[in-house]
């Protein structure tokens, strides 16, 4: 057995059944050992970027670890981005790189990077193996450090000598995982007082919690208390109940943001407190003693003062919280509540709200909604409706463009039985679109594709239209976009479009009943802003609830004259 063959046995031993990669000189040593490993099943992405977002996406719908594959120097920093990602996101994900031969390390060699160095900070751990004899044991332990804990992404990288060399030792197998630290009985009597005393009550759940569903679904009931989802929560807590307020933040909803600024406690359950979701640090929930229970002790009290920290499992915590719980009667705090829903407003009116609302009201509780990142991001967030955690996928912390194309690809393949659909805008889905050629190669049938097109870098553009005078700098698509429905036969992809009201709904009937996936593209106006919205650098309770009137511009004399002249004719 060489080294490259003990890699793909360990892999097998721990049941990882699908890694995601694209082949290169250095790593060539572990593609042919994969010829001897059927079990193990490669999916040959077009892009390293690619690669690691499927992978992200398969781990982020199972909760299980994903993995990628790429050779040195280029293939190696190419998946950068997406290391990033996953450790802002707390996403369990092993990336395996080739690199240059020991002898050659260091001398500048030919595709070589210090890719330990580039992603020391950016990954929970990472390894370069320079003995085979430690191969197997290293893949063993870092796929036990990337599940552990408060999961994150590990990279180990095997010079390719060491991928030749022989191997006498035995095949690694999978670590016991680890428990986590149980809360203190103390710090959970302290939380249970507050809430007990609590007139305004809140609780916070965040991407920490999602396998803790069931248990903070229970205890919110217990309590009565009503319950906030953040970006990276939604689906923790169901969105059909009545507790549900929705989601915080920048572009949070008005009950979700003014219960926090009006809370007298606040729960938090599984959270890192980022900037996106308080606003101003000295505004957010300024009235709140706020219970914090993370897994992860460097989260606490890193961002925003902490009245009692609960350090350990969410799901163990939640339990423990919900013990001898007494409902809290508070009839003036849910009616004040009440008061905040009804100012949802629903999007009624053509543009990108219409049609993302559009798409999302035909998920079923069992579909997987990915987004790209910009307005369709947020305004899924804010109107899709989820039941169950793990149903929805974005890329959080980092923001990347280009991430949700592939992400739902890698939890399409994670999830064969159910339908994988992305939402993401024009710019966006041109930074990985060559995915589209794995739909292909894999005849991937689960993965429907929406593009919502305005022709913009729409978040910018919002940006720019509010706080810099609609001076439109270097944002304007439309002149140079592809024709997608083109783009997308041409892999034989089938590819539909709407560009108005009237033939929106017939025409996400036919995407979504194409037995192949397909890609739809929306065709919006080109100016459309994601309300509410939090400016930057103000408090959640200094949000704008609602659009701001466009002002139409005044028609020119010549303009004014060509109107009068058509009118009389």
């Amino acid at each position: 057995m060489t080294g490259a063959k003990a890699l793909w046995a360990t892999l097998a031993n721990h049941g990882i059944s699908t890694v995601f990669g694209y082949p290169g000189g250095a790593i060539m040593p572990v593609y042919d050992a994969l010829t001897f490993y059927p079990e193990v099943r490669h999916v040959l992405a077009r892009h390293e970027q690619g690669a690691i977002h499927a992978a992200e996406g398969w781990a982020k719908a199972t909760g299980e670890i994903g993995v990628c594959i790429a050779t040195s120097g280029p293939g190696a920093t190419n998946l950068v981005t997406g290391l990033a990602d996953a450790m802002l996101d707390s996403v369990p994900l092993l990336a395996i790189t080739g690199n240059v031969a020991r002898h050659l390390m260091g001398t500048d060699a030919f595709q070589e990077a210090d890719i330990t160095g580039i992603t020391l900070p950016i990954t929970k751990h990472n390894y370069v193996v320079r003995d085979v004899e430690e191969l197997p044991r290293v893949i063993a332990e870092a796929i036990r450090i990337a599940r552990s804990g408060r999961p994150g992404p590990v990279l180990v990288d095997i010079p390719k000598d060491v991928q030749l060399a022989a191997y006498a030792g035995e095949v690694a197998y999978p670590h016991a995982r680890p428990e986590h630290p149980a809360p203190k009985p103390e710090a959970i009597a302290r939380a249970k007082e507050l809430l007990l005393a609590a007139k305004k009550p809140v609780i916070m759940a965040g991407g920490g919690s999602l396998d803790a569903s069931a248990e903070i679904t229970a205890l919110a009931r217990a309590w009565d208390i009503p319950v906030i989802t953040t970006l990276m929560g939604l689906g923790a807590f169901p969105s059909s109940d009545p507790l549900w307020l929705g989601m915080p933040g920048m572009h949070g909803s008005v009950a979700a943001n003014r219960a926090i600024s009006e809370a007298d406690v606040l729960l938090g359950i599984g959270l890192r407190f980022d900037d996106r979701v308080t606003g101003r640090v000295n505004g957010f929930a300024p009235n709140a003693a706020i219970i914090h229970v993370e897994l992860d002790a460097a989260e606490i009290g890193k961002i925003v003062r902490v009245g009692v920290p609960v350090r350990g499992d969410a799901v163990v915590a939640a339990k423990m919280l919900t013990e001898s719980a007494q409902k809290l009667d508070l009839p003036e705090w849910r009616a004040q509540i009440e008061e905040w829903k009804s100012r949802t407003v629903t999007p009624t009116e053509w543009g990108a709200g219409f049609a993302v609302k559009s798409v999302v009201d035909r998920l079923r509780p069992d579909d997987i909604l990915s987004s790209d990142v910009g307005q369709h991001q947020m305004l899924a967030a804010q109107l899709a409706r989820f039941e169950k955690p793990r149903r929805w996928i974005n890329s959080g912390g980092l923001g990347t463009m280009g991430f949700g194309f592939p992400a739902a690809i890698g939890a399409g393949m994670a999830e064969p039985g159910v339908t994988s659909i992305v939402i993401a805008g024009d710019g966006g889905f041109q930074m990985t679109l060559q995915e589209l050629a794995t739909l292909k190669m894999y005849d991937i049938r689960n993965v429907k594709i929406c593009i919502i097109n305005n022709s913009y870098l729409g978040m910018v553009r919002q940006w720019q239209e509010l706080f810099h005078e609609k001076r439109y700098s270097e944002v304007w698509l439309g002149d140079s976009n592809p024709d997608f429905v083109k783009l997308a036969e041409a892999y034989d992809v089938p590819g539909y479009r709407a560009s108005n009201a009237e033939e929106l709904s017939g025409v996400i009937d036919a995407w979504l009943a194409d037995p192949k996936s397909a890609l739809l593209e929306i065709v919006v106006p080109h100016e459309h802003g994601v309300f509410p919205m939090v400016p930057a650098g103000a408090a959640l309770y200094e949000m704008i609830e609602t659009e701001p009137p466009r002002k139409q511009p005044d028609l020119s004399a010549e303009m004014k004259a060509a109107a009068e002249e058509a009118k009389n004719a």
